[in-house]
């Protein structure tokens, strides 16, 4: 930690899954990059936590404006932890929430926690504890949550055993009605996976959307995806609109639009799930 009138410096720990480190953004007082092995995973603004620099956070931020009236309190999981930024930015536009974080790397968490500490912050109930995404979603209880996110990168890559449609099942089983399930997720041409996820997705929940950049959703391009999922009917309207006035702009596939996205993809199953694809290049921003 440095005091108000040092300047702040990278820090960097080993940890269960690589080397991480925290970075001062130079430009922006108080916000803060993680990387995991060179690979971005979080920004974090702690002077203004409703700032959401990655236009994956955008997005999962947008979802999370529209599913309830702004300021209504939720109860939320997230699976995966990083640095923490969208419980962050959901404790300060929608103080009270209850909000659970589960991260697989420890030694991660407590550089983060040590770093850029969210304990006592106004309006935040934010616990966190180290253990497995899907271990962790078995145990919550049934009908608990408003919104599971999952938002889990090994490396640039999502573990094979978070893409099944009994993974689905779980999140689903954990929803109050009218809940919303969303993954972030990463592809590339020919978006084999994505599709894969979309059926997966449409297997367990009625209710379905698929938010992505128009340059990856045309293949030509690696890039985040975000899938939602529900019982309920999703805001598209509203998201459509969110997603595509952001400076990340993003179309929004609904519908029979996301049915042909789909096509004959069959949903993923624990027998056949692999880990999503890594980027051509591997220098991409992920969760």
């Amino acid at each position: 930690m440095t005091s108000e009138h040092d300047e702040p410096v990278p820090v960097g720990r080993r940890t269960d899954l690589g080397f991480a480190k925290l970075m001062p953004d130079i430009d922006r007082n108080g916000a803060w990059l993680l990387t995991l092995d060179g690979t971005p995973q979080s920004y974090v603004d702690l002077a203004d936590p409703t700032h959401l620099e990655f236009e994956y956070t955008r997005r999962l931020g947008h979802l999370a404006d529209a599913l309830a009236p702004a300021g209504r309190p939720l109860d939320v999981l997230h699976l995966g932890g990083g640095a923490l930024t969208l419980p962050r930015y959901l404790a300060a536009t929608r103080p009270g929430s209850r909000q659970r974080v589960v991260e697989v790397d420890g030694p991660l968490l407590e550089l983060v926690e040590e770093h850029l500490p969210w304990r006592g912050t106004p309006g935040a109930d934010v616990s966190a504890t180290v253990g497995d995404a899907r271990a962790a979603l078995a145990d919550v209880p049934a009908g608990s949550q408003d919104l599971v996110v999952a938002d889990v990168f090994h490396g640039s890559r999502t573990p094979a055993h978070l893409t099944s449609v009994e993974f689905v099942r779980l999140a689903a089983a954990a929803l109050r009605e009218g809940g919303c399930y969303a993954a972030n997720l990463a592809d590339g041409p020919p978006l084999t996976f994505a599709r894969a996820q979309a059926a997966t997705v449409r297997a367990v929940f009625p209710y379905v959307c698929l938010v992505a950049e128009a340059s990856v959703l045309r293949g030509r391009r690696y890039g985040n995806v975000l899938l939602a999922g529900s019982s309920a009917p999703l805001p598209e309207a509203e998201l459509a609109r969110l997603f595509a006035g952001d400076v990340f702009p993003a179309r929004l596939v609904a519908g029979d639009d996301l049915a042909a996205l789909a096509g004959r993809t069959a949903p993923v199953t624990d027998a056949d799930a692999t880990d999503s694809p890594p980027p051509p290049d591997g220098a991409f921003s992920v969760g």
